[in-house]
C-alpha cells in the first residue's frame, strides 16, 4: 500500500488543518488523561486515557465519523471509577494511522484484539460502542467473549435491525460535496440535538465538514445483522440502549426482538433523543451505563 507522508490525509495543507481542530477540542477534555500511539500490525493507533490507574477497564470505541472526543460529554462520569480508553478508530477520522486497509469484521476485530493486548487488557474488559463502535464490540463479543467482562451497545450500526434504506439514501445524499446537503443530513440524524442546542449543532456540522475534507474517503465495512442464535448464545452481561427518534432502525421494533430472541441481554429507550442521545441526554446516558456495570 503506497502512502504519502500525510496518509491518510488528502494533503499536507489538509493534515495540519485537521489537526490543529482536533488539538483545540481536545483542550475542552474535562477531565486529566494521557495519550499514546498504539502500535498494531494495521496501523497506529491514537488513545486518550483517563481515570484511576488501577480500576476497572472500560472501552470506548466511536461511531462512524467521529473519534475519542466524541465522549468528551460522558468521560467524566465514566472516568470516576473507570480506567477508560477512548479510542480513535485505525481507519476513521482522528489521529490513528492505518498502513493497510481494514476490509470485512475479521480485520476490525483483529485490530481491536490487537489493541487490547497491547494496552496490556487482559480479561475482564469492559466495552461501550456507540454506532459503528456498537457494531464492532457485538462482533468482538461474538469473537471474544471469554475477554469481556461486560458491554454496552448504543445504537449499533445494525446488529439487531437491518439499517433503514432512507437512513442510507439520506447519509450518501449528504456526501454530495456541497455544504448545503451535508448540512442537512447531520441536522435529520441528529434532530434532537439540532432543536436542543443550535450552536452546538452548528459546531457539530463544521467539525464533521472539515474532518471530511481533510480525509481521503474510505467507505465503511459491511454491517451486520446478529442471527437469532448469535443473540441467543450472548452469555456476557449486555446493554442495548437506543433512542426512541432513532433513524437507522425502529427503537421499538429493536427493542421487542431483543427481548424475543434474546431476553438476558438488558434494553432501554432513551426519550426525546436519537442517534445523539450522548449529547441530549447525557446524564440519563451515563446514569443507565454506570448503574449497568457496577451491578453484580
Amino acid at each position: 500500500m503506497e502512502m504519502k507522508e500525510y496518509h491518510p490525509f488528502k494533503s499536507s495543507d489538509m493534515k495540519e488543518k485537521y489537526l490543529k481542530m482536533y488539538d483545540m477540542q481536545a483542550r475542552k477534555w474535562p477531565v486529566p488523561s494521557e495519550t499514546k500511539f498504539v502500535d498494531t500490525s494495521y496501523g497506529k493507533t491514537f488513545v486518550r486515557i483517563s481515570g484511576p490507574i488501577n480500576a476497572p477497564p472500560l472501552v470506548l470505541l466511536p461511531g462512524k465519523g467521529a473519534n475519542s472526543l466524541m465522549w468528551i460529554h460522558n468521560i467524566k462520569s465514566l472516568s470516576e471509577s473507570y480506567r477508560t480508553y477512548a479510542i480513535d478508530t485505525i481507519d476513521d477520522f482522528g489521529r490513528s494511522v492505518y498502513i493497510r486497509p481494514l476490509k470485512d469484521s475479521k480485520d476490525y476485530v483483529n485490530w481491536l484484539g490487537e489493541l487490547l493486548n497491547a494496552l496490556k487488557l487482559k480479561d475482564n474488559i469492559n466495552i461501550i460502542g456507540l454506532s459503528m463502535g456498537g457494531w464492532l464490540t457485538s462482533q468482538y463479543l461474538l469473537n471474544s467473549p471469554t475477554r469481556l467482562n461486560k458491554v454496552v451497545l448504543l445504537a449499533p450500526a445494525s446488529t439487531v435491525l437491518s439499517v433503514r434504506l432512507m437512513f442510507y439514501v439520506r447519509v450518501f445524499m449528504g456526501l454530495i460535496p456541497r455544504y448545503y446537503f451535508f448540512k442537512n443530513m447531520q441536522r435529520w440524524v441528529f434532530e434532537d440535538y439540532a432543536k436542543k442546542n443550535k450552536r452546538g449543532m452548528e459546531e457539530l456540522i463544521d467539525t464533521a465538514y472539515i474532518s471530511l475534507k481533510c480525509f481521503k474517503l474510505k467507505m465503511p465495512p459491511k454491517f451486520t445483522v446478529l442471527s437469532d442464535k448469535e443473540w441467543e448464545n450472548i452469555k456476557v452481561p449486555t446493554l442495548f440502549l437506543v433512542g426512541e427518534n432513532e433513524k437507522e432502525y425502529s427503537a421499538e421494533k429493536a427493542i421487542k426482538r431483543l427481548n424475543n430472541v434474546a431476553p438476558q441481554i438488558k434494553t432501554g429507550i432513551i426519550p426525546n433523543a436519537g442517534h445523539d442521545m450522548l449529547l441530549v441526554q447525557t446524564e440519563i446516558v451515563n446514569e443507565k451505563i454506570l448503574e449497568f456495570l457496577k451491578n453484580s
